[in-house]
Protein backbone atom coordinates (compact mmCIF):
# COMPACT_ATOMS: atom_id res chain seq x y z
CA UNK A 1 0.00 0.00 0.00
CA UNK A 2 1.38 3.45 -0.94
CA UNK A 3 1.24 5.95 1.92
CA UNK A 4 0.52 9.69 1.54
CA UNK A 5 4.18 10.65 1.70
CA UNK A 6 5.06 8.39 -1.22
CA UNK A 7 2.08 9.65 -3.23
CA UNK A 8 3.40 13.20 -2.92
CA UNK A 9 6.84 11.92 -3.90
CA UNK A 10 5.36 10.27 -6.99
CA UNK A 11 3.57 13.38 -8.25
CA UNK A 12 6.69 15.49 -7.57
CA UNK A 13 8.59 13.18 -9.89
CA UNK A 14 5.91 13.51 -12.57
CA UNK A 15 6.33 17.28 -12.34
CA UNK A 16 10.10 16.88 -12.82
CA UNK A 17 9.43 14.84 -15.96
CA UNK A 18 7.39 17.72 -17.38
CA UNK A 19 10.21 20.08 -16.50
CA UNK A 20 12.59 17.81 -18.40
CA UNK A 21 10.39 18.07 -21.48
CA UNK A 22 10.24 21.87 -21.22
CA UNK A 23 13.98 22.21 -20.70
CA UNK A 24 14.63 19.98 -23.70
CA UNK A 25 12.30 22.11 -25.81
CA UNK A 26 14.14 25.25 -24.71
CA UNK A 27 17.38 23.56 -25.66
CA UNK A 28 16.02 22.77 -29.11
CA UNK A 29 15.11 26.41 -29.63
CA UNK A 30 18.65 27.37 -28.69
CA UNK A 31 20.14 24.86 -31.10
CA UNK A 32 17.84 26.07 -33.85
CA UNK A 33 19.13 29.58 -33.26
CA UNK A 34 22.70 28.30 -33.45
CA UNK A 35 21.98 26.35 -36.61
CA UNK A 36 20.46 29.45 -38.24
CA UNK A 37 23.51 31.44 -37.12
CA UNK A 38 25.80 28.87 -38.71
CA UNK A 39 24.00 29.43 -41.99
CA UNK A 40 23.72 33.22 -41.84
CA UNK A 41 25.48 34.62 -38.81
CA UNK A 42 28.86 35.04 -40.46
CA UNK A 43 27.48 38.19 -42.05
CA UNK A 44 27.77 40.37 -38.95
CA UNK A 45 31.28 39.19 -38.00
CA UNK A 46 32.60 39.44 -41.53
CA UNK A 47 30.96 42.83 -41.91
CA UNK A 48 32.76 44.12 -38.84
CA UNK A 49 36.11 42.75 -39.99
CA UNK A 50 35.80 44.03 -43.54
CA UNK A 51 34.62 47.43 -42.35
CA UNK A 52 37.81 47.73 -40.32
CA UNK A 53 39.81 46.72 -43.39
CA UNK A 54 38.03 49.37 -45.41
CA UNK A 55 39.04 52.02 -42.89
CA UNK A 56 42.63 50.84 -43.09
CA UNK A 57 42.47 50.92 -46.89
CA UNK A 58 41.21 54.48 -46.74
CA UNK A 59 44.23 55.62 -44.73
CA UNK A 60 46.18 57.97 -46.97
CA UNK A 61 43.67 57.78 -49.84
CA UNK A 62 40.61 59.83 -50.74
CA UNK A 63 37.18 58.21 -50.64
CA UNK A 64 36.70 58.76 -54.35
CA UNK A 65 39.82 56.73 -55.09
CA UNK A 66 38.68 53.67 -53.14
CA UNK A 67 37.68 50.67 -55.24
CA UNK A 68 35.05 48.87 -53.15
CA UNK A 69 32.68 45.98 -53.81
CA UNK A 70 30.05 44.33 -51.61
CA UNK A 71 28.44 40.95 -51.02
CA UNK A 72 24.86 40.26 -49.95
CA UNK A 73 25.37 37.87 -47.03
CA UNK A 74 21.82 36.51 -47.05
CA UNK A 75 21.99 35.67 -50.73
CA UNK A 76 25.43 34.13 -50.25
CA UNK A 77 24.19 31.79 -47.52
CA UNK A 78 21.12 30.90 -49.56
CA UNK A 79 23.04 29.85 -52.66
CA UNK A 80 26.42 28.63 -51.37
CA UNK A 81 26.22 24.83 -51.43
CA UNK A 82 28.38 24.37 -48.34
CA UNK A 83 26.10 26.67 -46.33
CA UNK A 84 23.03 24.81 -47.57
CA UNK A 85 24.57 21.45 -46.66
CA UNK A 86 25.43 22.71 -43.18
CA UNK A 87 21.92 24.03 -42.70
CA UNK A 88 20.44 20.65 -43.61
CA UNK A 89 22.89 18.90 -41.27
CA UNK A 90 21.91 21.29 -38.48
CA UNK A 91 18.22 20.57 -38.94
CA UNK A 92 18.92 16.82 -38.88
CA UNK A 93 20.84 17.26 -35.62
CA UNK A 94 17.98 19.19 -34.06
CA UNK A 95 15.49 16.53 -35.21
CA UNK A 96 17.69 13.84 -33.68
CA UNK A 97 17.61 15.58 -30.31
CA UNK A 98 13.84 16.04 -30.48
CA UNK A 99 13.39 12.37 -31.39
CA UNK A 100 15.59 11.32 -28.48
CA UNK A 101 13.68 13.57 -26.09
CA UNK A 102 10.35 12.16 -27.16
CA UNK A 103 11.61 8.58 -26.88
CA UNK A 104 12.99 9.13 -23.39
CA UNK A 105 9.85 10.95 -22.25
CA UNK A 106 7.63 8.14 -23.55
CA UNK A 107 9.73 5.50 -21.81
CA UNK A 108 9.65 7.37 -18.50
CA UNK A 109 5.94 8.16 -18.68
CA UNK A 110 5.12 4.53 -19.47
CA UNK A 111 7.01 3.28 -16.43
CA UNK A 112 5.54 6.04 -14.22
CA UNK A 113 2.03 5.08 -15.33
CA UNK A 114 2.76 1.44 -14.48
CA UNK A 115 3.86 2.46 -10.98
CA UNK A 116 0.74 4.54 -10.47
CA UNK A 117 -1.54 1.77 -11.69
CA UNK A 118 0.17 -0.80 -9.51
CA UNK A 119 -0.16 1.49 -6.51
CA UNK A 120 -3.85 2.09 -7.07
CA UNK A 121 -4.54 -1.64 -7.33
CA UNK A 122 -2.57 -2.32 -4.13
CA UNK A 123 0.02 -4.21 -6.16
CA UNK A 124 2.87 -3.15 -3.88
CA UNK A 125 2.99 -5.56 -0.95
CA UNK A 126 5.84 -3.75 0.76
CA UNK A 127 7.14 -0.22 1.07
CA UNK A 128 10.53 -1.43 -0.10
CA UNK A 129 9.21 -2.71 -3.44
CA UNK A 130 7.50 0.62 -4.13
CA UNK A 131 10.61 2.59 -3.20
CA UNK A 132 12.70 0.39 -5.49
CA UNK A 133 10.49 1.23 -8.47
CA UNK A 134 10.53 4.93 -7.55
CA UNK A 135 14.32 4.91 -7.40
CA UNK A 136 14.41 3.22 -10.80
CA UNK A 137 12.08 5.90 -12.17
CA UNK A 138 14.25 8.67 -10.76
CA UNK A 139 17.35 7.06 -12.27
CA UNK A 140 15.61 6.83 -15.65
CA UNK A 141 14.84 10.53 -15.46
CA UNK A 142 18.40 11.47 -14.45
CA UNK A 143 19.89 9.25 -17.15
CA UNK A 144 17.60 10.88 -19.72
CA UNK A 145 18.65 14.37 -18.62
CA UNK A 146 22.33 13.44 -18.81
CA UNK A 147 21.91 11.81 -22.23
CA UNK A 148 20.09 14.81 -23.70
CA UNK A 149 22.60 17.21 -22.20
CA UNK A 150 25.49 15.27 -23.72
CA UNK A 151 23.75 15.03 -27.07
CA UNK A 152 23.11 18.77 -27.09
CA UNK A 153 26.72 19.58 -26.18
CA UNK A 154 28.00 17.43 -29.02
CA UNK A 155 25.57 19.11 -31.41
CA UNK A 156 26.59 22.58 -30.28
CA UNK A 157 30.25 21.70 -30.82
CA UNK A 158 29.51 20.36 -34.29
CA UNK A 159 27.57 23.50 -35.22
CA UNK A 160 30.40 25.69 -33.93
CA UNK A 161 32.90 23.78 -36.06
CA UNK A 162 30.64 24.14 -39.09
CA UNK A 163 30.44 27.89 -38.44
CA UNK A 164 34.23 28.16 -38.37
CA UNK A 165 34.61 26.05 -41.51
CA UNK A 166 32.01 28.13 -43.34
CA UNK A 167 33.61 31.43 -42.31
CA UNK A 168 37.08 30.22 -43.25
CA UNK A 169 35.89 28.95 -46.63
CA UNK A 170 34.30 32.28 -47.53
CA UNK A 171 37.15 34.41 -46.21
CA UNK A 172 39.84 32.33 -47.92
CA UNK A 173 38.06 32.38 -51.26
CA UNK A 174 37.49 36.14 -51.13
CA UNK A 175 41.22 36.63 -50.60
CA UNK A 176 41.96 34.42 -53.60
CA UNK A 177 39.29 36.18 -55.66
CA UNK A 178 40.60 39.63 -54.78
CA UNK A 179 44.20 38.74 -55.59
CA UNK A 180 43.34 39.15 -59.27
CA UNK A 181 40.81 41.96 -58.79
CA UNK A 182 42.77 44.28 -56.54
CA UNK A 183 39.80 45.86 -54.78
CA UNK A 184 40.59 48.06 -51.79
CA UNK A 185 37.76 46.51 -49.80
CA UNK A 186 35.06 43.87 -50.14
CA UNK A 187 32.27 44.45 -47.65
CA UNK A 188 29.20 42.58 -46.61
CA UNK A 189 26.03 44.53 -47.40
CA UNK A 190 25.17 44.70 -43.69
CA UNK A 191 28.28 46.84 -43.12
CA UNK A 192 26.62 49.88 -44.74
CA UNK A 193 23.30 51.61 -45.24
CA UNK A 194 23.46 51.90 -49.02
CA UNK A 195 25.59 50.47 -51.80
CA UNK A 196 25.28 51.09 -55.51
CA UNK A 197 23.89 47.81 -56.93
CA UNK A 198 26.57 47.99 -59.61
CA UNK A 199 29.12 47.17 -56.86
CA UNK A 200 27.43 43.86 -56.01
CA UNK A 201 29.73 40.88 -56.65
CA UNK A 202 27.63 38.31 -54.75
CA UNK A 203 26.93 36.15 -57.81
CA UNK A 204 30.62 36.02 -58.72
CA UNK A 205 31.57 34.97 -55.21
CA UNK A 206 28.83 32.33 -55.01
CA UNK A 207 29.81 30.93 -58.39
CA UNK A 208 33.45 30.70 -57.37
CA UNK A 209 32.69 29.18 -53.98
CA UNK A 210 30.40 26.54 -55.45
CA UNK A 211 32.87 25.65 -58.18
CA UNK A 212 35.57 25.10 -55.60
CA UNK A 213 33.26 23.23 -53.21
CA UNK A 214 32.00 20.90 -55.96
CA UNK A 215 35.55 20.06 -57.02
CA UNK A 216 36.42 19.10 -53.43
CA UNK A 217 33.28 16.94 -53.16
CA UNK A 218 34.04 15.10 -56.40
CA UNK A 219 37.58 14.29 -55.30
CA UNK A 220 36.41 12.48 -52.17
Amino acid sequence: MINQKNTIKFFTLIFDMKKLAMSASSLLLGLLAVSMTSCGGSDSKASSDTAVQAVKAADGATTSNLNIRYIDGDSLMTHYNLAKDFQEASMRAVSKIEGARQAKATEIQKFAAAIEQKGRSNGYLTEASYNADMQKLQKMQQDAENYLAGLSRNTENELAQQQLQLNDSIENYIKIYNASKGYDAILFKAAGIYFNPALDITNEIVEGLNARYNKVSESK
